[in-house]
């Protein structure tokens, strides 16, 4: 990992992940998944959880079917799947620590953007309650032209949306799946979260164990122009 690459930066645009980046809602996605499979009398696997975080909720439903050794049941499990999670976030809406601080000090130099592969009412809905949509100019979820995570279509979506090259853009994940699809984009890579014992840990510029780290705030708030003349000085809601 080469940490410098982010430290001594400031990047044309910061695109962050949802799922365990933002909110804290991987957990809910590892309740609702056990409990579907439990409903199919079914215990998931040692290592499923890892395997299976990130991914786009189709692909998810098609691996818990394969895992039950019934594919056919795809479509009607990826459907009690996202039934399930949604409930879970209406109940427990939670913010990862310091990202609301840095989707605060971010928003002062450069638009941000979120690219995830939740459907994007349910993005919308979790940034909602968070009070941080207004934040946000563009929000990119996979579609009939927009391939899911691990492609990096979403970040190279977003980028482009931002008005930035990929090389010029951050991306802020918390999964393999994504630094995968953020590192394939084009994008340097902020990992939060326990370091993964996998080659994406090396596809990242640097990897934190809280966005909520000292030299993670100090960065950002670092790139805040001294008298807000930077992009967060009109528009878009940023302060």
């Amino acid at each position: 990992m080469t940490a410098h690459r982010i430290l001594s930066w400031t990047p044309a645009a910061v695109v962050f992940d949802c799922d365990g980046t933002l909110m804290d809602t991987e957990r809910h996605w590892v309740d609702a998944r056990d409990a579907v499979l439990r409903e199919y009398g079914h215990a998931p696997a040692p290592g499923f959880s890892e395997q299976a975080r990130g991914l786009h909720y189709t692909a998810c439903g098609r691996l818990m079917a394969d895992s039950l050794g019934r594919p056919e049941l795809a479509d009607e499990l990826t459907t009690s799947l996202l039934d399930r999670f949604r409930r879970l976030v209406a109940a427990h809406p939670t913010t990862m620590p310091g990202a609301p601080e840095l989707v605060r000090s971010a928003a002062q130099f450069a638009p941000l953007a979120v690219a995830s592969n939740c459907p994007l009412e349910v993005v919308e809905s979790c940034l909602d309650v968070a009070g941080l949509r207004r934040f946000f100019d563009h929000i990119v979820v996979p579609d009939a032209t927009t391939r899911p995570k691990p492609h990096p279509d979403v970040y190279l979506t977003a980028a482009r949306l931002c008005g930035v090259e990929p090389a010029r853009a951050l991306a802020v994940e918390d999964s393999p799946c994504g630094v995968r699809a953020a590192a394939a984009a084009g994008l340097r890579v902020i990992g939060v979260g326990p370091r993964p014992a996998a080659p994406e840990t090396e596809m990242a510029d640097w990897w934190v164990h809280s966005l909520e780290e000292p030299a993670v705030q100090g960065w950002a708030g670092a790139r805040i122009p001294a008298q807000g003349s930077g992009p967060g000085a009109t528009g878009n809601g940023r302060p």
